[in-house]
């Protein structure tokens, strides 16, 4: 190489480097990068850029998301480092990077190492990205043409892969089928334990039904009921909802099914600021019963569609004009657009293409996801005598993570 352009070269590079300096005098940062992905210590937070995200990590989050033996027990997968002990101004004194990982060393010393994928799964810029639980909207014509197959009641209740399958079918759509179930509230309520736990209310454990209308509810009737959610009323809606129809001599009572999840992304894709009234405004439901057996005064409050903040993600629909109670938690220059926000949704929710019909016979257990799909009936004739129960979301969440289901 000439001298000449050599000497021009390292000038340069001397120059660069004075630059990058004083730079770093100003901001007090630091930039590293490997094949992989690079990082900068910026004043106020790390910035990493890594698997096409670039994503900014607080100091204090850093230090607290340490996993280390002193500071996680990874036996119980509990934190041992005490938050409230970070010195919330705190900031690595030395930082480097490999193909698969981030160290950051601390004031007092202390080594922190972050798999790289393992903080792009958990940052905030990754969350936004991905959704907490898989799902497949869907219409009529969807879900019958995904031909999702029921589980069969004896390998159901003996072999764990059909349960899985089972589960994924029921996270994917929020509806699942159990076939072959001896048509008894006992053989019910086994089927229902296989999941979850079940969830006691002041409907009782199981309940066993009919049209005698011996509870203050539409659903102990032969009436048509439109679609809604269950105990909407209730501040923590019941998860999982059970039916088995263990016999119905008479026509009609068909069982409506509408994927709520559905009709609200129609909303968020048409009209963001109905689907931002609908996720925000705190509406009440109310359930009065006074009847001499049974009093009971239930108000349960938020709004009809809850998201994720972070990216919009419904992960439950609260709808039920049947309970719905008085309106005084919106003000009078909101509630009109509240009114044509539900109006939206309620149209989406009663477009025929959105309804699926199911009838339901002894020995077809189905299971709902009441925060997600509402139901419904036609009205019907006759003797229809229903068994079912509520089941614990938390805990059929559980049951699908311990088969290796995303949920």
């Amino acid at each position: 190489m000439p001298l000449m352009r050599m000497l021009n070269r390292l000038s340069g590079y001397v120059h660069w480097k004075q630059g990058l300096e004083c730079l770093g005098a100003r901001s007090q940062h630091t930039a590293a990068h490997s094949s992989s992905c690079n990082y900068q210590l910026l004043p106020d937070c790390l910035e990493l850029k890594y698997g096409g995200l670039v994503m900014h990590f607080d100091y204090v989050w850093l230090r607290d998301h340490c996993r280390s033996a002193s500071c996680y027990n990874s036996k119980t997968n509990q934190r041992n480092l005490d938050t409230a002990s970070i010195d919330l101004n705190i900031r690595p004194s030395k930082s480097r990077v490999d193909e698969h990982n981030l160290f950051l060393t601390w004031p007092d010393g202390h080594v922190t190492r972050y798999n790289l994928t393992w903080l792009a799964q958990n940052s905030y810029e990754g969350q936004k990205k991905s959704a907490m639980q898989p799902r497949i909207l869907w219409n009529a014509d969807i879900y019958s043409s995904a031909e999702v197959p029921a589980a069969s009641w004896d390998k159901f209740m003996s072999c764990d892969e059909e349960l899985k399958n089972f589960l994924n079918n029921f996270l994917l759509y929020g509806i699942a089928f159990v076939e072959g179930v001896p048509p008894t509230l006992e053989a019910t309520e086994t089927a229902t334990q296989r999941v979850s736990l079940i969830r006691e209310t002041m409907y009782g454990r199981m309940w066993n039904f009919t049209s005698d209308f011996s509870r203050g509810d539409t659903a102990y009737t032969k009436l048509a009921l439109d679609r809604h959610t269950d105990t909407s009323y209730f501040q923590e809606p019941c998860g999982i909802q059970v039916f088995h129809c263990l016999r119905h001599e008479g026509t009609g009572g068909r069982t409506l099914l509408v994927d709520g999840f559905h009709a609200a992304d129609t909303v968020l894709q048409r009209t963001p600021e109905n689907f931002e009234l609908l996720s925000h405004v705190p509406i009440k439901h109310e359930y009065v019963e006074n009847l001499i057996e049974h009093r009971n005064h239930m108000i349960g409050i938020g709004p009809v569609l809850n998201v994720y903040p972070w990216n919009n993600e419904v992960y439950m629909i609260r709808y039920n004009n049947y309970d719905r109670s008085v309106i005084n938690t919106v003000p009078h220059d909101v509630v009109r657009r509240w009114y044509l926000a539900h109006r939206q949704l309620s149209t989406e929710l009663r477009r025929p293409e959105n309804e699926l019909w199911v009838k339901l016979k002894p020995g077809k257990v189905l299971f709902i996801d009441n925060w997600r799909v509402l139901h419904g009936r036609e009205s019907f004739t006759g003797l229809r005598q229903l068994c079912g129960c509520y089941l614990t979301r938390d805990d059929v969440l559980n049951t699908a993570r311990s088969l290796g289901l995303r949920a």
